[in-house]
């Protein structure tokens, strides 16, 4: 059943969501400053205590920027080695030095009641944000920055109506999955009053963290910044969070959004057809009783994302193992490990958080290594964010604004050029470049003293293709792991599975009373098993064949009009930055689409071949010369072809640009009957 909302302009649309959502436009607006600088001034003492157990960067960035004093950058700047809070060496005379001076300015703004600068010059920015790195921020990365970590007084990610008096009334747009991007979708559509209804096959929010609840189930990616850049949450409890963590946030979400109402749970999309007569999408879904049902909607936004079908690897006897047998990604609650003989088969994201968790209770932990992984550590992986930080982003403005403009540089762009594959490089095989290869022995140097100098190990995990050629993993106390008592890592080949054993191609046997899949997903295998049919048609499958999928932006392809995907063909990211930046990107693109749909009143919109082809034909160039596409990789981020369909090639900063804004002159657009009558 459709939800329908009255269309209001741009203007009303802000103040309903002052009223409905409870929330100010903006939250870094002085509206809300205010009560911020009397909380935090109100105790002296819990403040200073707060300042002394807090990042020195982040605080730097606030005195700054409150005070307009930029002298004290350099006084700092030149201790500040890194974006991670880890890569500072501030004397201590000198933080104390910028604490002191913070509570005085915190002080002075709430005796005075004076409103804070938000507005900043992008030269200030610039300056501010080179010292709180340690390193030159250039200058085209400054209105990225600024989006993501919300320090303007706008959201420049919202998309508002265009003039007054559109009304987007009978427009009506499913969204299909209720996780981060289908969330993201449902509340920009929500913000310009566009009618939509997310369909979602579970009775929940959350998708992917919704769905894995494997022990140790956590981000690889600094919270902070892995979360909205219009909804930051000030409770995070750890720097990379556990799932259950994440996905409270999301439900708390979907409730301050008041999404609920607009989502149908248990119901599984099975087929979306476009009806060229009515140049609408007929949307089938089922539901867990098997009614089937169909809507029409004059848009789709696929939300479902790339890790959510499960990988099953074809070895031979799996059905004749007597155990339980599992994939991590659908984890049996009711099978108890504690003094069982447990395999994991695989040894990528999934078993490097799953290993470790259960090592300890298991009786013996035989992980079968399919493949070798690089592994980066990250001495805050482990950490819970200190009591300080955790009161300064919850007390004192800007500050965790500044804290995730910290975290999404640690993570972006820096080392996306290590990445590209140098045609003069004297060891290509092991590594693309000088960078390159210095980050193999950095990571090589820290895998041998966390397994205590054994070579023996060393050589079995050391993996003999360039790092980040496939997923760039966080240790998870892995190799700490791996030298348990009851821990024994099999890196001979599979050759089948038997009743209560797995035996090897060398002979031997290994017997075991559960199996562990972590085996990955089916990422090439996009938007199946949904049969999506365009125009005369002609099918998704049709167009990419089993796993080339291909899009314009990863959004959008020809042939399948009104039809826009977030997370699509080559948009993962696996250099850097956070998956969620990039679902924004794709929403902004998105929202701006639909907007031009329904102020023009166009019956549909559909990119031009021409604009769709050249974007991969750029794309393919480009990612032939990163690793990726190295010739010793076998991974999911390429298909059978070798060609990379899942990895996006392009810095974060590229990809912003690419989509900031939509371009009408790379689509066709066909005029609503409607509107053709009325001329």
């Amino acid at each position: 059943m459709w939800i329908h909302q009255s269309l209001i302009n741009a203007g009303f649309v802000r103040c309903l969501r002052q009223a409905v959502f409870n929330d100010e436009v903006r939250p870094g607006n002085p509206r809300r400053e205010r009560p911020m600088f009397e909380s935090a001034v109100k105790d002296e003492a819990a403040l200073r205590a707060a300042l002394a157990d807090a990042d020195i960067a982040p605080m730097l960035m606030v005195l700054a920027q409150l005070s307009g004093d930029m002298d004290i950058l350099d006084e700092v700047a030149p201790h500040i080695h890194g974006a991670w809070s880890f890569m500072e060496a501030v004397p201590e005379d000198l933080k104390q030095k910028v604490r002191d001076r913070l509570v005085a300015t915190l002080q002075d703004y709430a005796a005075t009641g004076r409103q804070p600068p938000i507005d900043l010059p992008a030269d200030t920015l610039q300056r501010m944000m080179s010292a709180g790195v340690g390193q030159t921020v250039p200058a085209d990365y400054i209105p990225l920055l600024v989006e993501e970590t919300q320090l303007a007084s706008e959201d420049a990610r919202a998309v508002h109506w265009r003039r007054d008096g559109v009304s987007a009334d009978g427009f009506n747009t499913v969204i299909i999955g209720a996780g981060f991007s289908g969330l993201c979708s449902a509340i920009r559509l929500k913000e310009m009053g566009i009618p939509f209804v997310i369909l979602e096959k579970n009775q929940n929010v959350g998708g992917t963290w919704l769905e894995n609840i494997y022990p140790g189930c956590a981000v690889d990616t600094p919270n902070h910044f892995y979360s909205y850049s219009f909804n930051q949450n000030d409770k995070w409890t750890r720097h990379f969070s556990r799932r259950d963590e994440i996905l409270a946030y999301i439900g708390a979400t979907a409730d301050k959004f008041d999404l609920r109402q607009h989502i149908r749970f248990g119901v599984e999309v099975t087929r979306a057809a476009f009806n060229d007569r009515t140049s609408r999408w007929e949307v089938t879904f089922q539901s867990a009783d098997n009614e089937a049902e169909t809507i029409e909607a004059n848009a789709v936004i696929s939300a479902v994302g790339q890790l959510n079908r499960p990988s099953m690897p074809p070895i031979a006897g799996i059905d004749r193992f007597q155990g339980p047998l599992f994939h991590t990604a659908r984890w049996d609650s009711s099978v108890d490990l504690k003094g069982k003989r447990v395999a994991i088969i695989g040894t990528g994201a999934s078993a490097m958080q799953t290993g470790p968790s259960i090592a300890p209770d298991v009786a013996k932990l035989l992980i079968f290594q399919r493949t070798r992984h690089w592994v980066a550590s990250n001495p805050n992986y482990h950490k819970e964010v200190s009591a300080g930080n955790r009161w300064a982003i919850a007390n004192i403005p800007f500050f965790a604004k500044w804290m995730r403009f910290q975290l999404f540089w640690a993570g972006s762009d820096g080392f996306h050029a290590s990445l590209k594959m140098d045609p003069s490089w004297n060891q290509p095989d092991i590594s693309l470049n000088e960078a390159n290869h210095k980050m193999r022995e950095m990571m090589i140097d820290h895998i041998r003293n966390e397994l205590g100098g054994d070579e023996e190990l060393l050589a079995k995990v050391v993996p003999p293709y360039p790092p980040y050629g496939k997923r760039m993993l966080r240790d998870n106390h892995w190799y700490r792991m791996l030298k348990r008592p009851n821990v024994e890592l099999v890196t001979d080949a599979i050759d089948h599975i038997a009743e209560d054993s797995i035996l090897m191609k060398d002979g031997s046997a290994h017997k075991v009373d559960v199996i562990i899949m972590a085996t990955g997903f089916q990422a090439s295998k996009m938007l199946w098993p949904m049969e999506i049919v365009g125009r005369g048609g002609r099918t998704i499958r049709d167009a990419w064949g089993d796993d080339d999928p291909r899009a314009y932006l990863g959004i959008t392809m020809p042939g399948f009009p009104n039809l826009f995907l977030t997370y699509g063909p080559n948009t993962n990211l696996a250099h850097g930055g956070s998956i969620i930046f990039h679902t924004e990107c794709q929403v902004r693109y998105i929202a701006q689409a639909l907007r031009d749909m329904i102020e023009n009143d166009y019956a549909t919109l559909e990119v031009t071949t021409s604009a769709h082809d050249d974007y991969n034909e750029r794309l393919d160039e480009v990612c032939k010369n990163m690793v990726w596409a190295h010739p010793g990789v076998t991974s999911w981020y390429k298909n059978k072809h070798n060609r990379v369909t899942v990895t996006s090639p392009w810095t974060l900063l590229d990809y912003w640009k690419l989509t900031r804004t939509y371009s009408p002159a790379d689509y066709h657009a066909e005029r609503t009957e409607e509107a053709i009558a009325a001329e």
